[in-house]
């Protein structure tokens, strides 16, 4: 989610709340296609916070972050008229509605580093950092291909340790350097089951251990529940969810929902780790979502920055900040721009991703309404790209399924090939294979098992 973390406010985050809620507009600007605004209901529950420390906060989320032009603000609802109040047991009669946004992570963080490539940065996946040292006012990086083994050394005049939560392991072992501060790993899962409501909304769920559950509308026929809070010391690489999270999930939807759920009614999950800022809260849930910037540069060195601790929302503002830091050794570079630059197909006028969605299906009338809206959500302005020269079906290939063609995969495949260094088989011409395939179908939400399951075929194994 592209959100300013509601429940920060109880922690007194306000200034991170605050960032979070100005980016919140920055990014529906820069990125309409990708970026969308999602309505949430909170149920009100007198048990664990009264209603008018949840209109004061809502009051609060309104207005910290400065002006709102596309999202609406925050009012009280009756659960017992409203629609949104249907799927919830008989008790939840009153609650509270607000907007925030979501978004496609996995597109996010390509676009970025397309965009960062399309402005002459080199981008190196599936290369890790062997080893590095300063030699006088520059630095010397050993990096690995994943892929082929195959070392190679690169001369730097600044290094950056963005690693998330391999931050202090680069620390340590890449670089052997020293620091106070410490990322706190922490687990998050979720869990997909069929539908659970009709409507766009999404529902936030107060649970009786303090923390907030989401339930959203996730791939058309199904509903996303997550998350979870749990410590974390193994390693991030072999993360999974657990049977107590998928209890733990279900039963903060089971307190609100008419329909139960259980481990049997799951038919997906997936879990991921947050390296936030160990700031030595007792509490996984009360650990901050801020972060912090450490610069390390000795008289006559080269400089070294590491990144602590941040959250999806704020990663342009923090990028932004690391440059500041940087800018005593960075002489003659320009201040910051990207506020008001587009992400790569985020050009689309007015930011009015449904104007330029009936557009698209005017230009390309054989393409189903299904498959275009998609493709605007994904590509935005780089549809057109996409779609150079077909004037038909049957010209984007083959259907491998779950509406994935032949072009699409290709297209994929070309500009990774072009624009990342370290994409695999970056120097052949690209062939779509099983594997480019397979990648794409499960990047796009394992649409095929999921399809399989609505039909009444449950997935034998959950994640």
């Amino acid at each position: 989610m592209i959100h300013g973390g509601l429940r920060y406010l109880e922690h007194y985050e306000f200034r991170l709340v605050r960032e979070a809620l100005a980016e919140r507009e920055v990014l529906l600007e820069n990125a309409p296609h990708l970026v969308h605004p999602l309505r949430f209901v909170l149920p009100h529950d007198a048990l664990l916070r009264p209603a008018w420390m949840i209109r004061a906060g809502l009051f609060l989320y309104d207005r910290l972050g400065g002006s709102r032009r596309r999202l609406a603000g925050s009012h009280g609802l009756d659960l017992a008229a409203d629609p949104a109040g249907e799927p919830l047991r008989d008790e939840r009669r009153k609650g509270f509605v607000y907007t925030d946004c979501r978004v496609d992570d996995s597109r996010l963080v390509v676009l970025n580093a397309l965009g960062a490539a399309q402005h002459g940065a080199t981008i190196l996946t599936r290369t890790c950092c062997v080893q590095a040292r300063r030699d006088g006012d520059a630095w010397i990086v050993v990096l690995r291909d994943a892929i082929t083994g195959r070392q190679r050394s690169m001369r730097a005049r600044i290094l950056v340790n963005a690693a998330g939560p391999w931050v202090n392991k680069v620390l340590d072992a890449s670089i052997a350097t020293e620091t106070t501060l410490r990322v706190r790993l922490v687990k998050g899962s979720h869990i997909v089951v069929a539908r659970l409501y009709d409507g766009d909304h999404a529902y936030i769920l107060q649970n009786d251990d303090g923390r907030v559950v989401f339930a959203l509308p996730f791939e058309e026929n199904f509903t996303l529940i997550g998350t979870t809070d749990v410590p974390y010391a193994g390693d991030p690489n072999g993360i999974r969810i657990d049977s107590d999270e998928i209890d733990y999930l279900c039963a903060a939807i089971n307190r609100y929902f008419e329909r139960p759920i259980g481990a049997g009614d799951v038919v997906w999950s997936y879990a991921g780790v947050r390296p936030l800022l160990d700031d030595g809260a007792g509490d996984p849930a009360a650990v901050t979502r801020d972060y912090r910037l450490e610069i390390e540069a000795p008289e006559g060195g080269a400089p070294l920055l590491s990144v602590f601790g941040g959250k999806i929302t704020t990663y342009r503002r923090l990028a932004e900040q690391a440059m500041a830091k940087l800018s005593p050794f960075t002489p003659g570079v320009g201040g910051p721009w990207t506020a008001s630059s587009p992400l790569p197909g985020g050009d689309i006028d007015d930011a009015d991703v449904a104007r330029f969605l009936n557009q698209t299906r005017a230009r390309y009338p054989w393409l189903p309404a299904g498959l275009a809206a998609r493709y605007v959500n994904a590509y935005g302005t780089l549809t057109a790209a996409l779609l150079d020269g077909a004037n038909g079906l049957d010209d984007l290939g083959h259907d491998f399924g779950a509406r994935l063609f032949e072009r699409e995969v290709a297209y994929l495949g070309g500009y990774q090939r072009t624009f990342f260094s370290g994409y695999p088989y970056a120097a052949e011409p690209y062939q779509p294979n099983l594997r480019g395939v397979c990648r794409c179908l499960y990047r796009r939400g394992r649409i095929l098992v999921a399809a399989r399951t609505v039909s009444g075929q449950r997935a034998s194994q959950p994640g």
